[in-house]
């Protein structure tokens, strides 16, 4: 890298983002963000010829399980719980008044 990040670099990308960073915080992102940017400059020197792009470094694989068809809790059971239910539902409070 050419030019060495500094700490009014980071102070100006905090006020552009409005961030506000205390000094100690400051040091921290100004050393984070330099290591960040010279590997972004490191990997600029590796020979990618020939290398066909991809968006994921590693092969996927769906890790959910099968999807299979199970009784539910019924409205008994779930309405056991429930501090005022009403005619088989929830019973909540009137929130929505008169029209003037």
């Amino acid at each position: 890298m050419t030019d060495a990040l500094s700490r009014d670099d980071v102070a100006k990308v905090a006020k552009l983002a409005r961030l506000r960073l205390s000094d100690a915080e400051l040091d921290t992102f100004t050393t984070q963000l330099a290591k960040i940017l010279q590997h972004a400059e490191d990997l600029k020197s590796l020979d990618a010829d020939g290398l066909a792009p991809t968006a994921h470094p590693f092969g996927l694989e769906n890790v959910t399980r099968p999807d299979v068809a199970r009784p539910g809790l019924g409205a008994e059971s779930i309405l056991a719980g429930a501090p005022d239910p009403e005619d088989g539902r929830f019973g909540v409070p009137r929130i929505v008044g008169d029209a003037p």
